[in-house]
């Protein structure tokens, strides 16, 4: 009988993870009862079951946030220290972790390895990819307590459930402004600094975040991906979408605290609360003068500059506001959107509430400097209204 070679003395296994080799493949697997999922290390399941228990035993000496495990940990505190040892050597930027430099760097090189066997859609890492399924699954493990809202990631669930418990952890060092989530804060901080590092290659605009410019980059393409199951119309982005889908719900979770007025979009609320407050935190340079926002402001400066940004593609003619070019290529193309739906009459402007009122009669505005005593003394009153 020949003895037997070399590589046969070996096991066979082969596995992706060099950790799994702690592990022989034949070994008895560790089961949480919670959830049936198997571990082929106590410590792993050890780990797990703190995510059923909630224990967050590894807690930061800094601000006193905890984790679950100690690599979440020792990730945190970098965020502390400012350190980011992983730099990348085409542009020069800094990171936390290596995975993330990975990533980074298919930016540089264009690569997509995770491609959607659904769509077809590729992407630079595979969280990225898993996220994108679940818009075909519908899949939103996550769900809101308060609400019932869902959501892909656990992170993103955390982050939303700020908004009903008004915490702002992150704050500015500058002002002192806090805010709910950290990109927020992100955006905010160059208000400060006036530096916007991401630019666009087609036309050269700059803006303070990443989000903004992939966002900008579309109105080049043209490309909406995200449509409206009710209606059909497009959006850019998703968030523009839910905000749409509002519209067709009457959704309005964000309620003012004194009158009680609901909006659907937190922003909204942040500017209407100021009507109650009399606070103007947009100031112009030029001579002084205070706005509640800040596309007031933006028009209000162009009437110094005379700037008018926004040019009609048929006739030429450029005006100050995006939404008076709207109304203006209506002349051209001789659209009206608005109908009114007693007598079915169509208008190009938002015209179509003081239509309204020839049908219910509604007077809702009194004159306040005529007299309240007999005609004789309204008459002159009258006339100086008519001229």
């Amino acid at each position: 009988m020949s003895p037997p070679s070399l590589m046969s003395l070996f096991c066979p296994y082969l596995t992706q993870k060099i950790i799994l080799l702690k592990v022989h493949p034949d070994q008895t697997l560790y089961s949480c009862k919670i959830c049936d999922e198997s571990f082929n290390q106590a410590s792993l399941l050890t780990t797990h079951m703190r995510t059923h228990m909630g224990k967050k035993p590894f807690t930061c000496s800094t601000c006193g946030k905890s984790y679950g495990h100690k690599g979440g940990l020792i990730y945190h505190m970098k965020v502390h220290s400012g350190e980011k040892p992983f730099s990348c050597v085409t542009c020069g930027k800094s990171f936390i972790t290596k995975s993330i430099l990975v990533v980074h760097m298919k930016i540089h090189t264009g690569q997509k390895p995770f491609p959607c066997v659904t769509c077809g859609k590729s992407f630079k890492c595979k969280r990225s990819l898993l996220d994108h399924m679940t818009i075909h699954t519908g899949e939103k493990p996550f769900s809101c307590v308060n609400c019932g809202k869902g959501f892909i990631r656990k992170s993103h669930l955390l982050g939303h459930m700020r908004i009903h418990t008004d915490e702002r952890p992150f704050s500015c060092l500058s002002c002192g402004k806090r805010f709910i989530f950290k990109r927020s804060l992100t955006v905010h901080t160059s208000t400060h600094t006036a530096e916007r590092p991401f630019s666009c290659v087609t036309c050269g605009r700059s803006f303070k975040g990443k989000s903004q410019l992939q966002q900008h980059a579309k109105i080049h393409t043209c490309e909406k991906p995200y449509s409206c199951m009710n209606c059909g119309k497009h959006f850019t982005c998703k968030y523009l979408l839910l905000i749409h889908m509002r519209t067709h719900s009457g959704e309005k979770p964000f309620s003012c605290g004194t009158c009680g007025k609901g909006f659907s979009q937190r922003s909204q609320l942040t500017v209407h609360i100021r009507t109650h407050t009399g606070e103007k935190p947009f100031s112009c340079g030029t001579c002084g003068k205070g706005f509640s926002q800040k596309g007031y402001l933006t028009h209000h400066i162009r009437t110094h500059t005379g700037e008018k940004p926004y040019s009609c593609g048929t006739c030429g003619k450029s005006f100050s506001l995006s939404s008076i070019l709207t109304i203006h290529i209506r002349t051209h193309t001789g659209e009206k959107p608005y109908s009114c739906g007693t007598c079915g009459k169509s208008f190009s402007q938002k015209h179509l509430t003081e239509h309204l009122r020839t049908h219910t009669d509604e007077r809702p505005y009194s004159c306040k400097s005529l007299p309240k005593h007999n005609i004789s003394q309204c008459f002159p009153f009258l006339l100086k209204h008519l001229h």
